[in-house]
């Protein structure tokens, strides 16, 4: 019996989008002609505010529904249910009609407009308080789950993986809730209901159809979103332990930051492989048939993905190998700075200037690194000084020494040192051996310590030389071509010259005669 009713098409039968009943095939007519003449006469009777009048005659010794004396519908064996007669059946559609039809004209009424549009105004400003409520929740109260070590600098965790999380629940969350407040308000209307309805079907049926068959098993779109929402949770949910094992456990540890990373990265993988391994068992994915999609996404990496392979790869290798951690103060080229985070394809750099370098993790194992904390944070600076001729050197000596001595920063262990180094042409070189344990401040450290090393050459008298170079000139003469013009100028202006001294001779003469016979006047 059931076979058989499977095997029969039908149909619906609504009004405004409002499903009363199914109705099948009746001998020739099918069920998708019974339905349509009966909606077309649902539609017109539902549209005049006369109340309808629906009643049930016997023609043929079968029920026949009619609405305002008008052939609406003729109620077959094969529309009853098991255990109902034809009668029976036929009183049960009447009165879902009858109820219906006055709905529909209810809610043509100016009353119920007013009401629907009053209700749906509530409804969107509902909404919006609410999304606006959602990205409140989002950006504080989900946050303060989160323990404060977690965003701090020197821990160098940061809770990416939930904040990815976070945001993509946020965008699914908002997005249906306003599928949800578009379908309410045109379901609110008659003239909009029934394309509300059909919307609303046709995306459950998107959403719920199988559109991927792996193995025995098929996924539908709502079922792959579940599956990605689990496994950003997987992410988030590794990332946030992760950083409370930075936090609370390793930070307490003597252990240095670059072990302290390179546990917290290994713990953080691990747990996403074999969160990502029990959520495919659980979802009933056989991971043997998965062999095919990984031996694709390998063809794919050697292929198209080969840079990003390397660097995930150069990344492990960094990780493990830990010749550069978390904390070192390295120089990559001509970037100088502090390693502040290794990630799986590049690392992180604040250089002296606080900007950040991203680095690809291929690049410090294809070229030179300088790594000052490599094995150890202590490191030589070396600072040349140069004297004049003429300084006492043990004077020079104790000096530099006690320069180095005053200073904080330099370790007194192994003790700073001062090289001779040799006697240059007007000059003495001098080498200050120091030794510090913060190599990002070398270069305030040699700033102080030359202020310094002045102040003191300066209070005993120490000179500091400055090159001296002797130029020497040949007097012979000079190859110059000058013009006739030119030569002719300079002939005159010579002769001028000579002229006005001949004649300045003269006039100082017969003066200096007259001085001379007056002072012989005064001496007698």
């Amino acid at each position: 019996m059931s076979l058989q009713a499977q095997s029969i098409s039908t149909d619906v039968i609504s009004v405004d989008g409002r499903k009363l009943f199914e109705v099948s095939e009746a001998g020739q007519f099918s069920a998708e002609s019974r339905a349509a003449d009966a909606n077309l006469i649902l539609r017109e009777a539902v549209r005049f505010p006369e109340p309808v009048k629906v009643e049930i005659v016997e023609i043929n010794q079968l029920p026949v529904i009619l609405v305002n004396s008008r052939h609406l519908l003729t109620v077959t064996q094969e529309d009853t249910f098991t255990g109902r007669t034809k009668q029976e059946q036929a009183k049960i559609w009447a009165q879902r009609i009858r109820e219906a039809v006055q709905q529909g004209q209810e809610e043509r009424r100016l009353s119920y407009f007013w009401r629907a549009m009053l209700f749906a105004g509530l409804s969107i400003l509902g909404a919006i308080a609410l999304h606006l409520m959602l990205g409140w929740v989002s950006r504080y109260w989900f946050r303060r789950l989160l323990p404060r070590e977690v965003n701090h600098p020197e821990t160098g965790a940061q809770p990416k993986g939930i904040e990815l999380f976070l945001k993509l629940t946020l965008f699914v969350v908002r997005s249906l809730l306003w599928i949800a407040i578009a379908i309410y308000i045109t379901d609110l209307f008659p003239l909009t209901r029934e394309w509300s309805r059909r919307s609303a079907n046709i995306l459950w049926m998107s959403l719920t159809s199988p559109v991927i068959s792996i193995g025995e098993s098929s996924y539908s779109v709502i079922n792959i979103i579940i599956f990605i929402s689990l496994f950003f949770g997987v992410l988030a949910t590794a990332g946030t332990l992760t950083n409370l094992l930075r936090s609370r456990v390793l930070n307490m540890t003597n252990v240095s930051r670059g072990v302290q990373e390179s546990i917290a990265v290994s713990i953080q993988y691990s747990l996403i492989f074999i969160g990502t391994v029990l959520l495919l068992q659980i979802w009933g994915l056989d991971i043997s048939s998965l062999a095919i999609l990984a031996s694709i996404f390998g063809v794919a990496i050697g292929f198209g993905l080969q840079g990003v392979a390397k660097e995930l790869v150069s990344g492990f290798v960094i990780t493990f190998e830990r010749a550069i951690e978390v904390g070192d103060f390295v120089e990559i080229g001509e970037f100088m700075g502090t390693v502040e985070r290794l990630n799986a394809r590049s690392t992180h750099i604040r250089t002296l200037d606080d900007i950040v370098v991203i680095v690809p993790n291929s690049r410090l194992l294809d070229t030179e690194v300088v790594n000052w904390n490599h094995r150890g944070s202590v490191s030589r600076l070396v600072l040349p000084v140069r004297v004049a001729y003429g300084a006492n050197i043990s004077t020079i000596r104790s000096a530099l020494l006690e320069v180095a001595h005053e200073n904080h920063d330099i370790l007194k262990k192994p003790t700073p040192l001062v090289w001779f180094q040799q006697y240059g042409e007007d000059f003495l070189n001098f080498q200050l051996l120091v030794w510090i344990a913060k190599p990002r401040k070398q270069f305030q450290i040699k700033s102080d310590l030359y202020f310094k090393i002045d102040e003191t050459f300066r209070q005993q008298n120490i000179n500091i030389p400055f090159p001296q170079r002797s130029l020497h000139l040949d007097s012979g003469s000079l190859p110059l071509q000058v013009s006739p013009k030119l030569e002719n100028s300079l002939s005159q202006l010579s002769e001028g010259l000579i002229a006005l001294l001949k004649s300045q001779l003269q006039t100082d003469t017969p003066n200096d005669s007259t001085n001379q016979s007056a002072k012989n006047q005064q001496e007698k």
